[in-house]
Protein backbone atom coordinates (compact mmCIF):
# COMPACT_ATOMS: atom_id res chain seq x y z
CA UNK A 1 0.00 0.00 0.00
CA UNK A 2 1.19 3.13 -1.26
CA UNK A 3 1.29 5.92 0.83
CA UNK A 4 1.54 10.08 0.37
CA UNK A 5 3.21 12.70 2.43
CA UNK A 6 2.50 16.32 1.65
CA UNK A 7 4.79 19.36 2.75
CA UNK A 8 5.79 22.91 2.09
CA UNK A 9 2.79 24.45 2.78
CA UNK A 10 2.36 28.09 4.95
CA UNK A 11 1.71 31.42 5.03
CA UNK A 12 2.26 33.62 2.30
CA UNK A 13 1.63 37.07 0.71
CA UNK A 14 -0.64 37.59 -2.50
CA UNK A 15 2.26 37.70 -5.44
CA UNK A 16 4.33 34.87 -3.39
CA UNK A 17 5.55 31.84 -3.84
CA UNK A 18 5.56 28.56 -2.50
CA UNK A 19 6.57 24.85 -3.11
CA UNK A 20 4.69 21.94 -2.30
CA UNK A 21 6.17 18.39 -2.18
CA UNK A 22 4.61 15.29 -1.94
CA UNK A 23 6.38 12.06 -1.07
CA UNK A 24 5.29 8.81 -2.21
CA UNK A 25 6.60 5.80 -0.09
CA UNK A 26 7.01 3.06 -3.01
CA UNK A 27 8.16 3.87 -6.07
CA UNK A 28 4.85 4.68 -8.43
CA UNK A 29 4.78 2.64 -11.85
CA UNK A 30 4.98 3.97 -15.00
CA UNK A 31 1.44 4.16 -15.66
CA UNK A 32 0.39 5.87 -12.74
CA UNK A 33 -0.67 9.41 -12.60
CA UNK A 34 0.40 11.81 -10.01
CA UNK A 35 -2.17 15.06 -8.95
CA UNK A 36 -2.65 17.95 -6.79
CA UNK A 37 -6.10 18.98 -5.84
CA UNK A 38 -7.13 21.66 -3.20
CA UNK A 39 -10.05 22.16 -0.73
CA UNK A 40 -11.57 25.03 0.72
CA UNK A 41 -14.80 24.14 3.51
CA UNK A 42 -17.57 23.70 1.96
CA UNK A 43 -16.18 22.97 -1.75
CA UNK A 44 -15.76 19.83 -3.46
CA UNK A 45 -12.02 18.95 -4.26
CA UNK A 46 -10.67 20.62 -7.28
CA UNK A 47 -7.97 19.04 -9.51
CA UNK A 48 -4.95 21.88 -10.22
CA UNK A 49 -1.92 20.26 -11.68
CA UNK A 50 -1.05 16.71 -12.73
CA UNK A 51 1.55 14.65 -14.27
CA UNK A 52 2.18 11.07 -15.78
CA UNK A 53 4.33 9.70 -13.78
CA UNK A 54 6.42 7.57 -17.05
CA UNK A 55 6.41 10.32 -19.87
CA UNK A 56 6.07 13.84 -17.29
CA UNK A 57 3.67 14.96 -19.54
CA UNK A 58 1.30 17.87 -17.26
CA UNK A 59 -2.03 19.47 -17.06
CA UNK A 60 -3.22 22.08 -15.12
CA UNK A 61 -6.35 23.70 -14.63
CA UNK A 62 -7.24 26.99 -16.35
CA UNK A 63 -7.21 28.45 -13.18
CA UNK A 64 -3.58 27.95 -12.58
CA UNK A 65 -1.72 27.79 -16.03
CA UNK A 66 1.31 29.93 -16.09
CA UNK A 67 1.50 30.08 -12.94
CA UNK A 68 1.87 26.52 -11.48
CA UNK A 69 4.21 24.17 -12.51
CA UNK A 70 4.27 20.81 -11.30
CA UNK A 71 7.42 18.09 -11.83
CA UNK A 72 8.24 14.84 -10.33
CA UNK A 73 11.44 13.08 -9.75
CA UNK A 74 11.27 9.83 -10.40
CA UNK A 75 14.85 8.58 -8.27
CA UNK A 76 13.40 10.06 -5.12
CA UNK A 77 9.40 9.54 -5.83
CA UNK A 78 9.11 12.91 -5.43
CA UNK A 79 6.58 15.03 -6.78
CA UNK A 80 6.25 18.89 -6.63
CA UNK A 81 3.72 21.68 -7.33
CA UNK A 82 5.79 24.93 -7.76
CA UNK A 83 3.51 28.05 -6.91
CA UNK A 84 4.52 31.87 -8.02
CA UNK A 85 2.04 34.63 -8.34
CA UNK A 86 -0.44 33.50 -5.71
CA UNK A 87 -3.88 35.13 -5.44
CA UNK A 88 -6.10 34.69 -2.74
CA UNK A 89 -8.37 32.44 -3.73
CA UNK A 90 -5.47 29.61 -4.15
CA UNK A 91 -5.79 29.14 -0.75
CA UNK A 92 -6.97 26.03 0.42
CA UNK A 93 -5.66 22.43 1.46
CA UNK A 94 -3.82 20.87 -0.82
CA UNK A 95 -3.88 17.32 -1.43
CA UNK A 96 -1.73 14.89 -3.83
CA UNK A 97 -3.57 11.88 -5.50
CA UNK A 98 -2.32 8.74 -6.68
CA UNK A 99 -4.24 7.15 -9.49
CA UNK A 100 -4.06 5.80 -12.61
CA UNK A 101 -5.12 7.86 -15.57
CA UNK A 102 -5.35 11.81 -15.87
CA UNK A 103 -8.80 12.67 -15.12
CA UNK A 104 -9.42 15.77 -13.26
CA UNK A 105 -11.83 14.03 -10.79
CA UNK A 106 -10.74 13.44 -7.27
CA UNK A 107 -12.80 9.78 -7.71
CA UNK A 108 -10.55 8.45 -10.10
CA UNK A 109 -7.68 8.68 -7.21
CA UNK A 110 -6.96 5.78 -4.81
CA UNK A 111 -4.03 7.03 -2.57
CA UNK A 112 -4.39 10.51 -0.98
CA UNK A 113 -1.64 11.96 1.64
CA UNK A 114 -3.03 13.87 4.83
CA UNK A 115 -3.18 17.59 2.72
CA UNK A 116 -0.92 20.52 3.37
CA UNK A 117 -2.42 24.12 4.03
CA UNK A 118 -1.80 26.92 1.99
CA UNK A 119 -3.26 30.51 3.30
CA UNK A 120 -2.21 33.90 1.08
CA UNK A 121 -3.02 37.18 2.58
CA UNK A 122 -4.33 39.86 0.38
Amino acid sequence: QRQLVESGGGLVQAGGSLRLSCKVSGRPFSSHFMGWFRQTPGKEREFVAGIRWGYGTTYYADSVKGRFTISRDRSESMVYLEMNGLKPEDAGLYYCGLGNSYDTSPTSYSTWGQGTQVTVSS
